[in-house]
């Protein structure tokens, strides 16, 4: 690279641009808020520690964010996903479990 002064402009301009970000970057119009363990056990219906052994090592899995400190935060959003996935398994196994029954009554079976 040659030192003359049109390069040294150059590189002047293009080093105080900045990328422009995608849009995944970009500040949400409305925060999503991080809560507690405590928040997702009453949002879950579920206990504390149900919360913690789903957050590492029993599945569900719940979506975690591992502060430097060692709590634990979840985004609002991700466990709104967790339950809609779960809501979708759910149905999904008794439709399964549907096909699987005859069509019909258990006395015509033993008949």
């Amino acid at each position: 690279m040659s030192n003359s002064p049109a390069t040294k402009l150059h590189v002047l301009e293009n080093s105080n641009r900045r990328p422009h970000p995608p849009e995944a970057w970009e500040e949400p119009s409305r925060p999503d808020p991080l809560l507690t363990a405590e928040d997702v056990a009453s949002r879950l219906n579920v206990t504390k520690d149900w919360v913690w052994d789903h957050s590492s090592r029993k599945h569900p899995f719940l979506p975690v964010i591992r502060m430097s400190d060692g709590t634990l935060r979840y985004r609002a959003s991700k466990i709104e996903d967790f339950i809609d996935e779960r809501e979708r398994l759910t149905r999904m196994r008794r439709s399964r479990a549907r096909m699987k029954r005859p069509n019909c009554s258990p006395a015509e079976i033993e008949e």
